[in-house]
């Protein structure tokens, strides 16, 4: 798998535009790429499909003590999306899981008005709206950012990833949306275990990607 792997998101960014070029020059196209990771990915398709380029902030509700593992995921516009067994397997209370939604709520909040600064969003009706990000694991955060793009009634969704578990594809595909990945695994580890270089992307880098050439 070595030869395999992924030297950053920039390359990684770069094999999924390839495959994406069929879609390169139309004008009905708008990229979202998830922040923070999915941003350098999504920098590359855009710059490749010659695409505008926008910034979408979902949060990972994740378990307490398990931090890795979603129970769920937010979104803008006090949008969440729960993984109804989890939350019921784990006996979780209404109030716990308030205050666990609160806190991402301000991360999110203050991620997006950084790098959105109040600009609105762009009006979707007839067009395509990618969705990337640099790996689904669990699809968890893929699904709200889904959720989020449909209230916004987009003619079509495309989920694009470098790396994707074959599971959280079927949960997109689930949901009506194509995804596109460079690699779908029914084995899959951690996404960063698919990238030579996967350092936390910081809010100053997200907001140097925004930026095309």
């Amino acid at each position: 798998m070595s030869q395999e792997i992924f030297r950053d998101r920039q390359q990684a960014g770069i094999k999924l535009a390839h495959m994406l070029k069929a879609y390169a020059g139309r004008q009905d196209l708008v990229v979202f790429g998830l922040a923070r990771g999915g941003v350098p990915v999504a920098h590359e398709v855009a710059r490749a499909l010659n695409a505008p380029l926008e910034v979408i902030v979902v949060r990972k509700i994740g378990v307490p003590g398990q931090a890795e593992l979603a129970m769920g995921a937010i979104a803008p516009d006090n949008l969440c999306v729960f993984n109804a067994p989890i939350v019921s397997s784990l006996n979780i209370s209404e109030a716990d899981l308030a205050k666990i939604e609160r806190s991402q709520r301000q991360e999110l909040i203050r991620r997006e008005l950084l790098y959105r600064n109040k600009r609105p969003y762009p009006d979707l009706s007839q067009k395509t709206a990618f969705i990337v990000d640099d790996g689904l694991a669990t699809g968890a955060t893929m699904r709200a950012a889904i959720a989020w793009i449909k209230n916004k009634v987009p003619a079509h969704i495309i989920v694009a990833a470098p790396v994707a578990s074959a599971s959280a594809c079927r949960l997109v595909e689930g949901e009506g949306c194509a995804c596109i990945c460079a690699w779908r695994l029914e084995d899959f580890y951690a996404v960063g275990a698919y990238y030579h270089d996967f350092q936390q992307v910081s809010d100053q880098e997200v907001l140097k990607q925004l930026v095309l050439p």
